[in-house]
């Protein structure tokens, strides 16, 4: 680790610094604060209801076509840049992907580094980071940044200094050993930080863990599968879809002890009600992606959780595609918005794109499915979701027989499936805008042929088991992403704006009438409410960053990290564009079952992304880099 302590005779500490924590009062009340005052971007998501809007309106509609670059900044790494900046006061903390550094600068001195802190983690975690070394952005409360590791260390650093203040092991081994990794944005609510953990694709066992802010001392954990007393469920009392989900049925649902190795990881975003007092999140999918070695419906992974911030114990559940065929991780995001008139009722809701193609809209008080639609048209792995709660498959979606791996068992391709494994959309948030009630969501347009075969578990390696390719949607634009508003009370989309590939970034709505999105090429995107195009802009790489926005000395401002990679990019970022690195890979990942074939070697490495995204090559290159955008002086 490395500090630059020398900042503090810089006039930054009258913001930053000032709002540490007073007698009686909860890190909430001081983040909530940062939330409600629009110049900051004081959490990863904008807010606790994951909406991505912003009040600032200095940047509209209008005005939004003069646009240009006020600074950029490198961060000194060359790997796929999720995630985006925070911004409290005059301080932005920027982070970077494995080594995980994290920079605070100073907006009152041209973005001057006054401190830098470098972590020293195992290299040896780097390959069990499936879809590259990724990192989602670092939250704040307490005076402290918070930082999830890509070894699954937690720091929380003082945030005038960068200093060390606690420091956490959340998963068990910090050298990749038993596969577990950290890829998510951690989320502070009340005076805890909630935290994920990674690794699906090596039978890593998920969970969420709230630490307390104060020490690090662990508040409540949460498995995803296994027996009651570790998933924190009540067999009478927990409900899906308003029954009683039974005694241990997080290892009922499950052949013989499979559970342990049984995925449902929580690498995603985090949403908060303090009305309500629940956090909201999505499990990954089960392991291993060989649906045959797993009967049952293996709960809960691909599952909606709703627990009590203080305790940890669920609530309700929603499990969204029980039995996963497809790799179809339910971690997407939710969306919280209060009075949404459905069928002339006005309803608390929680939104949630998933994976699997279907948009949901639900009662977040009670868990009700209130609307559950596809939200591109491409989907075809199930015909709807069934609405009636009298019948016995209430809830569940309704397989498509051809499209069922599980059906055509092992060693058999079954091909055309909609989505592709990295779904309608994958971790990349989308957003809302309370003005015009609707959703504007990054989407992928792509198909793949899956092929599971059996593999076997073993700590720390790939427990994946199929050979998966990816392509563009057949019969459509050509392209493999789209852009669109959608109508979530409905469940209908307003308009579709088709890109050349997938929208991998996160959006972002303002009051200005504007919304943000970035593209796979680079290109940082502004249209208006009906999705006309107002303005763009080709950053050095191509944006798999969220975009957001901020007010600094009386000026707002637009940021987004750019650096290509992640799972779209993965094959850029990871070096599989080559025969010898996809068979590096394919060796890694398949084994005996690694394609002998050059062509199909290289087109399914990447767990299926690198074939369908080769042309990105074309259109960008690798890079790490902020960069600040502003109206003309």
């Amino acid at each position: 680790m490395r500090v630059r302590a020398n900042f503090i005779k810089s006039a930054l500490v009258t913001t930053a610094v000032s709002l540490s924590l007073a007698g009686g009062v909860t890190a909430n009340d001081e983040v909530q604060k940062l939330i409600s005052d629009s110049k900051n971007w004081a959490i990863p998501t904008g807010d606790y209801a994951n909406t991505r809007f912003s009040k600032l309106n200095q940047i509209n509609k209008d005005n939004v076509k003069n646009l240009q670059v006020k600074w950029t900044f490198s961060t000194g790494v060359l790997r796929g840049h999720e995630g985006g900046p925070l911004v409290i006061g005059d301080v932005m903390y920027v982070h970077a992907p494995f080594p995980n550094t994290v920079y605070a600068l100073d907006l009152n001195n041209d973005g001057k580094i006054l401190w830098k802190y470098e972590p020293k983690q195992d290299p040896n975690v780097i390959p069990i980071m499936c879809c590259d070394t990724v990192n989602r952005g670092v939250a704040y409360g307490d005076g402290k940044v918070i930082l999830n590791q890509a070894d699954t260390t937690v720091v929380a650093l003082d945030a005038k200094t960068g200093k060390v203040v606690w420091s956490v092991k959340n998963g068990e081994d910090t050298a990749g050993g038993k596969g577990e990794s950290g890829t998510a944005a951690p989320m502070v609510f009340k005076d805890k930080v909630l935290i994920g953990i990674s690794g699906g694709e090596f039978g890593v066992r998920g969970h969420v863990t709230a630490y307390n802010l104060k020490d690090g001392s662990v508040a409540w954990k949460a498995y995803s599968t296994g027996p009651d007393a570790e998933t924190l469920m009540d067999g009478e009392k927990t409900t899906h879809l308003g029954k009683p989900v039974g005694k241990d049925s997080g290892v009922s649902s499950w052949e013989g002890e499979q559970w342990k190795q049984g995925g449902g990881t929580t690498w995603g975003w985090y949403a908060f009600d303090p009305k309500l007092n629940l956090v909201y999140y999505g499990t990954g999918n089960p392991s291993t992606w060989n649906p045959v070695q797993r009967p049952g419906d293996n709960k809960w992974s691909m599952t909606i959780f709703a627990r009590d911030a203080d305790t940890g114990m669920a609530k309700w559940v929603y499990q969204m595609t029980p039995h996963d065929e497809w790799d179809f991780d339910g971690v997407n995001e939710m969306i919280l918005v209060d009075g949404m008139a459905i069928s002339g009722q006005k309803r608390d809701v929680l939104v949630h794109f998933d994976r699997n193609g279907f948009a949901y809209t639900m009662d977040r008080g009670n868990g009700e499915l209130l609307v559950a639609k596809k939200y591109d048209p491409a989907v075809n792995w199930a015909t709807e979701v069934v609405m009636d709660p009298k019948s016995k498959e209430y809830g569940r979606p309704q397989v498509v027989a051809q499209y069922s791996t599980q059906q055509n068992g092992e060693d058999t391709n079954t091909t055309g499936v909609c989505p592709a494994a990295l779904g309608t959309k994958d971790q990349q948030p989308a957003t809302y805008s309370p003005k015009t009630g609707l959703f504007y969501v990054p989407t992928n347009h792509v198909c793949m042929d899956y092929e599971p075969y059996q593999v076997s578990y073993t700590a720390g390696q790939p427990y994946v088991g199929a050979t998966v390719s990816m392509y563009p949607a057949p019969n459509s634009h050509g392209g493999m992403g789209n852009f669109i508003a959608w109508d979530a009370a409905k469940g209908e989309i307003v308009w579709s704006k088709p890109e050349l590939f997938s929208v991998w970034s996160g959006a972002l709505s303002t009051d200005g009438d504007v919304i943000f999105y970035g593209t796979l090429e680079g290109y940082i995107k502004a249209v208006d409410k009906d999705g006309k195009e107002l303005y763009k802009f080709k950053t050095p790489s191509g944006i798999i960053g969220n975009i957001n926005t901020f007010e600094h000395k009386g000026k707002q401002y637009v940021a987004v990290l750019s650096g290509i990679g992640g799972w779209a990019g993965i094959g850029l970022a990871g070096g599989l564009l080559g025969a010898e690195g996809a068979a590096a890979w394919q060796q890694a990942v398949a084994g005996q079952k690694a394609p002998a074939d050059e062509e199909k070697s290289i087109s399914t490495a990447g767990l299926g992304v690198v074939g369908g995204y080769a042309a990105l090559a074309d259109y960008t290159t690798l890079g790490g880099q902020l960069t600040v955008f502003g109206l003309p002086d």
